[in-house]
Parts: structure tokens; sequence; C-alpha cells
């Protein structure tokens, strides 16, 4: 349960009971990336607008600390919790589709068959995923990863200063957080 207090959405943001070296791991990769992803991108030959590089800083904390929680145990603890079902987690993916109407909009001159086939392609492979029995959810979720690696690369022209976008979006929805896995504690032992 989230604890009371300033202590709760933290809780509900990233899982009850996280370790100091789960928030650690959470943590700091998204606050490197936060300086990274527009330190990357102002060395492009682009003129940037102050509100492309911020979007590219809250991108970069979303995707890297996004990956990192959505993989430690105290968050699949928490969004895996009985009363989290299919719905919930199709909602988590759908908040996504946001970020890929931004990178569409502002990043990609309004290039709507990115959205199209961005978000049709992450809607679809996520309700596979939750649709298919527990034991082949890993196997399909890194098949339909690997396609959208593919995709990413041979279907839309990269997005300058944004190349990660993809690779990063559907490693941190259909890999780290839609698969239920065991969340071991610490020091527990196979």
């Amino acid at each position: 349960m989230p604890r009371p207090g300033l202590r709760g959405p933290l809780d509900r943001f990233i899982g009850p009971g996280a370790t100091a070296a789960e928030m650690i791991l959470q943590f700091v990769p998204a606050f490197l990336a936060a300086i990274a992803a527009p330190a990357y991108a102002m060395a492009l030959p682009i003129a940037w607008t102050p509100l492309q590089l911020g979007l590219i800083s809250v991108l970069g904390v979303d995707f890297v600390g996004g990956v990192l929680t959505n993989a430690t145990a105290a968050a699949k603890r928490w969004y895996h919790r009985p009363s989290q079902g299919w719905q919930q987690h199709m909602d988590f993916v759908a908040l996504h589709l946001v970020h890929i109407g931004l990178v569409a909009l502002l990043f990609r001159g309004g290039d709507w068959p990115f959205f199209v086939g961005v978000s049709g392609y992450l809607l679809g492979a996520s309700a596979l995923i939750l649709g298919c029995p527990l034991y082949l959810q890993r196997p399909i979720a890194l098949g339909l990863y690997a396609i959208a690696l593919l995709g990413d690369r041979y279907c839309f022209a990269a997005t300058p200063g944004l190349e990660w976008f993809l690779p990063l979006l559907f490693l941190k929805l259909l890999v780290s957080h839609l698969l239920h896995e065991t969340p071991y504690r610490p020091g527990e032992k196979l």
C-alpha cells in the first residue's frame, strides 16, 4: 500500500516498497537523460525552440526513467496487482499517444501518418501481449519489440535529435511495463 502523506504519490508512481537501490536506478539515469537528450539535440545543426528542447528533456526523463522504473520489482508488484487488468494497462499505454502526437506535431511537421502508424502499432501490439497466455507474453513482447525496431528503421525517417524516441517508447511499454514478471524481493534467491 502507498504510504500516507507526501510519499504516497511517489509510491503510486514507482510502486510502494521501492528499495534505495531501485530508486537510485530509476532516478539517476533519468536525471542524466534530462541533461543528455537536449545536449545531444543542441549538438545538431538544427534551430531548436525552447519548447522543443524542453520536450526533449521531458521525453528523455520519461523514457529512460520509465524503462527502468517499470522493470523494478516494486513497480511490477504495483502495476500488476490484482486490481490492474487489461483496461488499466491499455489506459497507461494510451496515455503515451500524447507523446507520439507531440513528436509528430513539433518535430516532424505534423506527420500524421507517423502518428497513426506508430499509435496503431503500439495499441495493437499492447492488446496482443495482454491478450495472450502469461507464459507466451515475454517472447511475444520481445518479437513485437523487434518488429517495432525494424519499423522504426525502415518505415519512418528518423526524427533528428530524437532517434532514440521510438526504441525507448516501445521498450518502456511493450517490454518493461506490460510484462507480468515475478517481483523478487531483496535477498531472495532462486
